[in-house]
């Protein structure tokens, strides 16, 4: 569910209508729902309710908007980050640093002492060199870095290749056959206090099955270590639940996901750690857009031209993917389109062949579910800028996010004196 609904024959988000938001602040603007934000953080965690000791951190990579993740602290979640970057922003939010997680494969010296300055709760450790680097760090600082060793269970997630991140030919975490001798290695350096393991195969899963073979190899890899004389007390279990991107998909819900991690996961004896990030804000936000003008093809569909682009919103040119396209004002007339942006790139194309609410230059519209991996992707290409980000709540709204004109960027730019 979202608060995103048509009232008097408009789209609102929540209590503000769309169009309000497109005179005050121009096109393309993301709007994000506080209220739709708040009910899925409480969703998620309600479907975990039944488990006695769990850690909830919000994968910033998903929306790394301030506002976005002050909610998200309100709501008491910590942070999964994946670059110094993103833990600056999870401490500027408010999340205490002992909430939060630091992954990825390829952290740098200074990210490791950032995060060590900082606190930080847990480093998902993605290899034994990794390990070996952080702990001669910490050693040489006096302090012991909270880890988890990552492992790849070499499962398929069954999701696009490239949210695809459990399998044997990925670049993430260790092989699962070998993590008993890592793990036991890394564990007697001075630098370093393991603590657990830590999974994730893939984003936007459509099925609970490979969570479930992944986790019960983690399981019997808990057994083992335990059995070899390690401690294991926490288990990060990663995210990766699906939302609906287009009608008549079916996806788990949170509770289903809750329900098949305390029957498989439930008798571990480890505090359980989550890091759901679409699932959260996915359907929590909209890419409102105008349209520039309507114009015929040579097979007579037409190309409805939007003033959004690739560089908006990326994931239809990266991977092919659905967005809902609805009018703001629908007349119950339809059409059948293409919907384009203005980018000089063929790639720079939304939808083909839609049947979509009948549109002509000027009409504003929306592409749904796009709170996730939207503006967090943007770039300038073109020369376009940044668009603007607003969060809706009630009958207010607020920029929380400038738009970056193409001007400012270009003015961090610099000619060498030898150019001119």
């Amino acid at each position: 569910m979202d608060h995103f609904q048509i009232i008097n024959g408009e789209l609102h988000a929540e209590r503000v209508p769309l169009s309000r938001i497109a005179e005050e602040i121009g096109t393309p603007v993301y709007v994000y729902s506080r209220a739709t934000l708040e009910r899925h953080a409480r969703v998620f965690n309600e479907a975990l309710s039944a488990l006695p000791k769990k850690h909830v951190a919000f994968a910033i990579k998903a929306n790394p908007n301030l506002a976005v993740l002050r909610v998200m602290q309100r709501e008491g979640f910590g942070a999964d980050v994946v670059s110094g970057g993103e833990l600056a922003r999870a401490l500027a939010a408010g999340m205490p640093g002992q909430d939060i997680v630091f992954s990825g494969v390829g952290k740098l010296e200074r990210e490791m002492i950032q995060g060590l300055d900082a606190g930080i709760g847990q480093f998902n450790i993605e290899s034994e060199e990794e390990g070996i680097e952080l702990a001669a760090i910490a050693a040489a600082r006096g302090q012991r870095a909270a880890c988890a060793l990552r492992v790849n269970p070499d499962v398929d997630a069954r999701t696009h290749e490239k949210i695809s991140t459990g399998k044997a030919e990925n670049k993430f975490g260790v092989p699962i056959d070998r993590a008993a001798g890592i793990y036991a290695r890394l564990a007697a350096l001075p630098g370093l206090d393991m603590r657990g393991v830590a999974v994730h195969i893939g984003s936007q899963l459509q099925h609970l099955q490979p969570l479930e073979d992944a986790f019960i190899k983690v399981g019997a890899l808990i057994a083992e270590l335990r059995a070899n004389g390690q401690t294991v007390t926490h288990a990060d279990l990663g995210g990766g639940l699906g939302v609906t991107y287009k009608a008549g998909e079916v996806y788990p819900t949170p509770a289903e996901y809750g329900a098949m991690v305390a029957r498989v996961c439930g008798g571990w004896d480890v505090t359980l750690m989550f890091e759901p990030g679409r699932v959260i804000v996915g359907n929590a936000g909209v890419l409102l857009t105008r349209a520039i003008r309507v114009k015929r093809s040579s097979n007579n569909t037409p190309f409805v031209i939007v003033d959004a682009a690739m560089n908006d919103l990326a994931r239809p040119a990266m991977y092919g993917a659905w967005h809902d396209f609805e009018a703001v004002r629908p007349t119950g007339q339809r059409m059948t389109a293409h919907i384009v942006g203005p980018i000089c790139e063929t790639g720079d194309t939304f939808a083909m062949d839609r049947e979509i609410d009948a549109l002509v230059a000027g009409d504003l519209a929306v592409f749904r579910t796009a709170g996730a991996y939207g503006a967090t992707m943007a770039s300038s290409y073109n020369s376009r800028g940044f668009v603007a980000e607003v969060m809706v709540d009630g009958d207010q709204f607020a920029v929380v996010a400038d738009r970056i004109v193409p001007e400012a960027i270009s003015a961090a730019e610099r000619v060498p004196a030898w150019l001119d």
